[in-house]
């Protein structure tokens, strides 16, 4: 197999620690069927590519490596915009194959990393275990299983994943790999200046794989209090000028919890499209008093009703912060918090789940967290804050 696309491991890693709050994807019933009419993108490059393949694809649909193309560049749509009917495209793209219990590897991997975007992290291991199983030096797989260990916080295996990947990618993108387990246990300074280092003998790389560099840099300073640092390394990342919705809602958190709130709504301009980018924005326009606040908390609730309603829980983690920031409502931000917990662990779902702890008053739930923090050695500021609070309570 070929080396990994300089293009490819960013959206790996950033997609699937950043999942759109609607995330049940919508599966067309049929290539005919019109989903949306978008005639301000007809001049895009992006969406003309993406127009000439579906159309190739169309002429051969059982073609595996056309569907294959095909799936991985709606989920990198997906990415770029916050928009998850993309991931359902995708999955209509490997139709042909969907129930298969051994379609060519290819293919499972792709199904594989339409699995994680639902949380369906069991069946998406097992596709990608038995890519890596049947093609050794498959770089794709291997860096979805270090993506999806990282999220579930199985370190141990995530670092195997990044060992397995580093010959068959660049040298940035596998320091890069390695930094981000290591930020997470205990080796958060020397993680940081590996990285910086990386990027530093790395001036010709690829915008995207810069961006995902930059992304982890900055969010590696904010977790160890280093203001100045995050916010320098957000800004380079912005600088590249890529559309990409986790950068652009990373640093709405940074300025909101900096007091930034006005810098997000025209940071977010025209974001509402994305659910997780109206969230800032309601978050935002809430703390600058800004007149479309109520407007937008409708919208949100709309949202989160119509995905209870497919029974989609992949959006818990936005919901317990809205129910908790926009709501008022610490029990239900509770609830959803803990739940959300056990499927998956980065830093923003601790978060979520301390603060509602506190809100709420029910310290011994934040058990699960406090276990984490102890057991990783996590470094980051804010949550050994929210964890102080606590006190000693279980």
């Amino acid at each position: 197999m070929p080396n990994l696309s300089p293009r490819l491991f960013p959206l790996i890693l950033l997609l699937a620690l950043a999942q759109p709050v609607s995330a049940a994807p919508h599966v067309p019933a049929s290539d005919d069927q019109v989903v949306e009419h978008v005639p301000g993108r007809a001049v895009d490059p992006r969406a003309n590519d993406l127009q000439a393949l579906r159309a190739t694809w169309r002429a051969n649909p059982r073609d595996p490596d056309l569907a294959v193309q095909l799936a991985r560049r709606y989920v990198e749509e997906a990415a770029a915009q916050g928009d998850p009917r993309y991931v359902g495209y995708a999955q209509a793209a490997l139709a042909p194959w969907w129930n298969e219990a051994a379609p060519p590897v290819p293919v499972r991997v792709q199904r594989a990393v339409l699995h994680q975007y639902g949380h369906r992290f069991t069946e998406a291991l097992a596709d990608l275990d038995a890519a890596v199983l049947a093609e050794p030096d498959n770089a794709e797989a291997w860096s979805w299983l270090a993506a999806i260990h990282m999220v579930r916080a199985d370190y141990s295996a995530a670092a195997r994943a990044c060992d397995s990947v580093a010959p068959l990618t660049t040298a940035l993108l596998a320091v890069g790999c390695r930094a981000a387990v290591d930020s997470l246990t205990g080796r958060a300074a020397a993680a940081a200046i590996a990285l910086a280092a990386a990027l530093k003998t790395a001036p010709d790389a690829a915008p995207e794989e810069r961006l995902w560099a930059q992304t982890r840099l900055a969010e590696m300073a904010e977790r160890r209090g280093s203001i100045a640092l995050a916010e320098r390394a957000f800004k380079d990342a912005l600088a590249l000028g890529l559309p990409d919705v986790y950068l652009q809602a990373a640093y709405a958190d940074f300025l909101l919890d900096n007091g930034r709130a006005r810098e997000v709504l025209t940071l977010l301009e025209g974001g509402a499209r994305a659910d997780v980018l109206l969230l800032r924005l309601a978050l935002a326009a809430r703390a600058s008093g800004d007149a479309r606040a109520a407007g937008w908390r409708r919208d949100l609730a709309a949202r989160f009703a119509a995905a209870r309603a497919r029974g989609d829980s992949t959006h818990e983690k936005e919901e317990a912060r809205f129910a908790l920031e926009l709501q008022g409502d610490p029990q239900r931000a509770l609830a959803l918090a803990r739940s959300n917990y056990a499927v998956q662990r980065e830093p923003a779902d601790a978060r979520i789940l301390l603060e509602a702890v506190l809100a709420a008053g029910q310290p011994q739930a934040a058990a699960p967290v406090r276990d984490w923090l102890a057991a990783n050695r996590v470094e980051s500021a804010i949550l050994r804050s929210l964890a102080g609070k606590l006190g000693g309570a279980r």
